[in-house]
């Protein structure tokens, strides 16, 4: 087993998703970690705490010896408000949410989009024993009409949340869904956030 699979085994195995792992200059190994989605832990909380971050780095140096890893800093932390979705899990998971996307290759000249992140529907085709794949929506406002931008997982570059910084957190999925659509302010209101565009 190499470093990175006892990484990953160790912080699945403690209940948390392995966002990301990186071995910076002078030594220094980062860990990224998220709570899973429907779990409970010791402490609740939507978001990673400090004690997650203890508990993962404390397992983690005993694990890196083992393995024999060479390092000099061990730095295990949360994704961010602007989380990475790294997988099609993380897709799956912050569907309905406003991500901000970078394609490979550019699409109507552009390159980095911001939506809102939607399974897209797979087209039932007569006669096909496998669905094709369906693939990803990115839907946004481009002036006054609703646009849809349909891609492939592996035509991503980057993708990330946008950070929700109100003070009172991203919604709950559940909290969204019984919220309904988003209803737009009147063209006098003072706009807050992004420019959604």
């Amino acid at each position: 087993m190499g470093w990175r699979e006892a990484i990953m085994a160790t912080v699945t195995g403690l209940g948390f998703d392995l966002v990301d792992v990186e071995r910076a200059p002078r030594g220094l190994l980062r860990v990224t970690i998220d709570r899973q989605p429907g779990r409970s832990y010791a402490i609740a909380s939507e978001f990673v705490l400090v004690e997650d971050c203890e508990q993962v780095t404390r397992q983690l140096q005993y694990v890196l010896e083992v393995e024999g890893l060479e390092y000099s800093r061990l730095e295990v932390s949360s994704p961010g408000l602007d989380r990475p979705l790294k997988t099609e899990a993380d897709y799956e998971r912050f569907a309905g949410q406003a991500v901000n996307l970078v394609l490979k290759a550019p699409f109507q000249g552009r390159k980095n989009w911001q939506g809102v992140l939607q399974r897209a529907e797979a087209p039932a085709a007569e006669g096909a024993a496998q669905p094709a794949p369906a693939g990803w929506n990115l839907c946004f406002k481009d002036g006054k009409a609703e646009q849809v931008l349909g891609f492939m997982f592996d035509e991503v570059r980057e993708a990330r949340l946008v950070p929700v910084v109100d003070f009172k957190g991203r919604p709950r999925r559940s909290d969204a869904a019984e919220a309904g659509p988003a209803v737009e302010a009147p063209a006098g209101a003072a706009a807050t956030g992004t420019d959604g565009g």
